[in-house]
């Protein structure tokens, strides 16, 4: 049996970034697990890939049971869900995806009952601020808006939330970073800085490949020293 540290549990991992972080992940030799509606992205060679196990199915309509039988094992449980940016991604149903599936997720880790703390993963955005965080007035009044008229955004903030405040830095099962990437674009692995706050304000953001934001993820699974400096916060990537 693959070892606990050793076995991940993505979803979200058909998106622009949850894709380059399975590939990664298996690069480097784990064992991935990944809730996906469709496996039509995935090439033969990815598939037939024997560290990569398939549950196609929309993670929201799981069961509790089929949902703890998908993280039991899992030493790390990574969450790249996001709305299509579309019409009917942003204000259809669900509209609550994100931190639906983060509850789902963290009540299923919970019930595993894990003699190790699990490591939960949420790729997040950086236009989701901390409460201590200062921001301007004209940043907040953009941010008012966005909570208010743009279910994603919110979304993405209850999710952050969650985890901040319910779950919290001592509970007994899970430890958790979200990670904040600003001005996604595709490109390959470059170098990225990582820091606390945002270095800049919401309308002059700077940009993240999010091949970065998944080595990040692959580098906060491997490496429990980057693991221990920035579990129970939410550190911002951007390309250097």
């Amino acid at each position: 049996m693959p070892s606990i540290s050793k076995t991940v549990l993505v979803v979200g991992a058909t998106g622009n970034t949850g894709f380059p972080l399975v590939k990664q992940l298996l690069d480097r030799g784990y064992n991935l697990r990944i809730i996906v509606r469709s496996s039509d992205k995935f090439s033969k060679e990815l598939l037939e890939n024997s560290n990569l196990k398939i549950i196609q199915a929309s993670l929201l309509d799981l069961t509790d049971k089929q949902i703890h039988e998908a993280v039991k094992g899992c030493g790390n449980v990574v969450s790249c869900l996001g709305h299509t940016m579309s019409f009917k991604g942003m204000f259809g149903e669900p509209r609550a995806l994100v931190l639906k599936a983060v509850k789902r997720l963290s009540k299923a880790i919970k019930v595993s009952r894990s003699k190790v703390k699990i490591k939960f993963l949420l790729m997040n955005t950086v236009g989701v601020r901390n409460p201590d965080e200062k921001i301007t007035r004209g940043e907040k009044f953009v941010l008012y808006l966005l909570r208010h008229l743009i279910p994603p955004h919110y979304d993405n903030e209850a999710a952050a939330a969650f985890l901040r405040d319910e779950i919290g830095t001592e509970n007994e099962f899970i430890e958790w970073v979200v990670i904040r990437p600003d001005g996604l674009i595709n490109a390959e692995i470059s170098n990225y800085e990582i820091v606390v706050s945002p270095p800049r304000t919401i309308f002059n953001g700077l940009t993240t490949t999010r091949a970065n934001v998944a080595h990040f993820m692959c580098e906060l699974i491997e490496k429990q020293n980057l693991w221990f400096h920035w579990q129970g916060k939410m550190p911002v990537i951007f390309n250097k």
